[in-house]
């Protein structure tokens, strides 16, 4: 029921046209009910001669003085009649059309709502979730699940009052025509209810595992074709194709289940009706052979009886779909629930501009119960460019991703000029900080937009500095577009040091006054990696900078260097200091030199070979 208030409480902005799209189904139901009230006039009025009305239904007709509207001569009836269906048609239409178009303009709506709240709401989750949740059943949501909520809220909402409404006025047609063989009919149809209802439980159960299997093949479809190039290069195409047809078999396989009960309901509504329909008949026919019925009272029953039957046919169906949207709305809300782990406190207020300094007072983190950064101390001046060094697991990222946030400290604070970060406003944090990493993320986008990205009122003239300043200006001359053209999903269109002074070109626009260089130039070439450095050093100008670099030999000009051992701060000094100490750092410096020269001999030998 939890579920159905939630649903409803999409619709509530829209009643207005909820209740129009109602009226105009009411107005529809009643029009079949007249359709079936006109049989009796047509065949008793028309085709039959009011001889043949049965003499104890004829005397009860003029003891009720109903001779003008029951014995009207068959002419004057069949002049009235053809104009009398026409006109019923014709207002039938304009209803039908009312209802569909105001319930599914109310269904679109509430779905594109609720498709704009889950993504709004996803870009509220931490970075944790991401980590945790693959993209392709995120995607899987936003898109598979929402559209089975879209037939539950549209479809389905619409056929329900519609056909209820059409079951509703029949009802009374059909007891008003003869109570007697109501009842006998209405003894038959609820043996159905039954078998309905436990295909409606297998529906919804084949639904949650079939939307689970399009977020697996989402998930795989979203790792192979990003991807591609690793599955070309190591010949795994047969392998890949082998892994989506067994995926494919068993999405397959779950939608067949259900395409089995969606089977199963027709024949059965069918089979209990055409019983029904067999036992009225004979009724029917005995009570006409006892002058208790005219042939017109029973074909006007019998005709609201079929009509009865499509409406409560499509209820059943209804009601798998129903199962189907709610299958999917559980998914939905289940991630709508999911809690925001990243909050600003009550009564937050914006950073001022860092004036003093970043000090990290006995930080504890941990990935779930693994603690990955230990009682952290550490004080970083305004201006200061701070290298983070260590083994791979030493912690340096998880250090730098709490500055702005993407992660929250188990235990003890960040301060900023003595401020708590999770005191102050989200934005206002993070417009202090600008990221480069050596996971440049672009968009699919023009490089104007790109480079603009965070801060898109940069006039062309911004832009332009920026990029010169990047040493980003004359390659971006050269594409077909100039700024103007597109550069392809993550940048696909691009070098990797193309990419990456696109992504310093950014930081620089944004003009954030602490910088954090994550593996900046780990994965480029010895000619980009010279391009890039260049471009990093006019960023680094009058920052405050967070350096983490494979490279010992890039850092060697940072003002302080610390060394991460194990999550924990092992030393910290200038290059010279830290050599002196002939510890971890010389470790590894050492460790990296001694790789540098066998690498260094092994490019030279190459060379001398070819």
């Amino acid at each position: 029921m939890s579920l159905y208030r939630r649903l409803l409480e999409l619709v509530k902005p829209y009643w207005i046209k909820l209740c129009l799209a109602m009226i105009c189904m009411v107005l529809f139901s009643l029009s079949t009910s007249v359709q079936a009230l006109l049989v009796k006039p047509v065949i008793d009025g028309v085709f039959l001669n009011k001889e043949k009305i049965p003499p104890l239904v004829m005397k009860i007709i003029v003891q009720l003085h109903l001779e003008d509207l029951f014995l009207v001569e068959g002419m004057e009836m069949l002049r009235i009649l053809p104009v009398a269906i026409i006109l019923l048609f014709f207002l039938r239409g304009i209803f039908n059309y009312g209802q569909a178009y105001l319930m599914n303009f109310v269904g679109l709506r509430v779905i594109a709502d609720l498709r704009e709240k889950l993504y709004n709401h996803l870009q509220s989750l931490s970075l944790s979730f991401f980590t945790r949740t693959p993209t392709g059943t995120l995607i899987s949501r936003i898109t598979n699940d929402v559209n089975l909520i879209q037939g539950a809220v549209s479809n389905t909402i619409a056929g329900l009052l519609k056909d209820a409404f059409t079951i509703f006025s029949l009802v009374g047609v059909v007891f008003y025509q003869s109570w007697k063989l109501a009842i006998i009919a209405f003894i038959i149809f609820p043996l159905g209810i039954i078998p309905i209802k436990e295909l409606g439980k297998r529906m919804r159960k084949f639904s949650q595992k079939g939307q689970q299997r399009y977020g697996f093949i989402t998930t795989f479809l979203h790792e192979t074709i990003t991807g591609n190039r690793i599955v070309k290069a190591f010949n795994m195409e047969e392998y890949e194709k082998q892994r989506f047809a067994e995926e494919n078999d068993r999405l397959f396989r779950t939608f067949l289940k259900r395409v089995r009960i969606r089977a199963l309901s027709h024949p059965l509504m069918e089979f209990l009706g055409g019983i029904a329909a067999a036992i009225i008949i004979w009724v029917g026919g005995y009570m006409i052979l006892r002058g208790e019925l005219t042939p017109g009272t029973f074909l006007s029953f019998l005709a609201a009886f079929f009509m009865l039957y499509a409406p409560v046919r499509e209820l059943s169906k209804v009601n798998l779909e129903i199962q189907e949207g709610l299958a999917g709305a559980m998914r939905v809300f289940e991630l709508l629930d999911t809690p925001t782990e990243i909050k600003e406190e009550r009564g937050a207020f914006p950073l001022p501009p860092i004036s003093k300094g970043i000090d990290f007072q006995k930080v504890t983190f941990k990935y779930g119960s693994e603690a990955v950064l230990k009682e952290i101390s550490l004080h970083v001046k305004v201006g200061e460019v701070i290298a983070l060094v260590g083994m791979s697991g030493a912690g340096k990222t998880s250090l730098v991703n709490l500055l702005p946030r993407f992660y929250d400290v188990d235990e003890g604070e960040i301060l900023f000029d003595g401020i708590d970060i999770r005191k102050v406003t989200l934005k206002s944090l993070r417009d202090q900080i600008g990221l480069v990493t050596q996971q440049t993320i672009l968009f699919n986008d023009t490089v104007r937009n790109n480079i603009a990205y965070g801060n898109m009122k940069s006039s062309d003239e911004e832009i332009i500095e920026a990029a010169k300043a990047a040493n980003a200006h004359d390659f971006i001359r050269r594409l077909p577009q100039g700024y103007d053209t597109v550069i392809g999903e993550q940048g696909v269109k691009l070098s990797g040091g193309e990419r990456q002074r696109i992504s310093i070109a950014r930081a620089l626009l944004k003009n954030a006054p602490i910088l954090i260089l994550d593996e900046a130039t780990s994965s480029l070439d010895s000619d980009s990696e010279i391009e890039v450095q260049r471009a990093l050093e006019r960023l680094m100008k009058g920052r405050t900078v967070f350096v983490i670099a494979h490279r010992l030999s890039t850092i060697r000009n940072a003002h302080r260097i610390v060394v991460l051992s194990d999550g924990q701060v092992v030393e910290e000094g200038t290059h010279e200091e830290l050599m002196a100490l002939n510890g971890e750092y010389r470790r590894l410096y050492d460790l990296q030199f001694k790789d540098d020269r066998v690498r260094g001999w092994r490019e030279a030998k190459v060379k001398k070979v070819y």
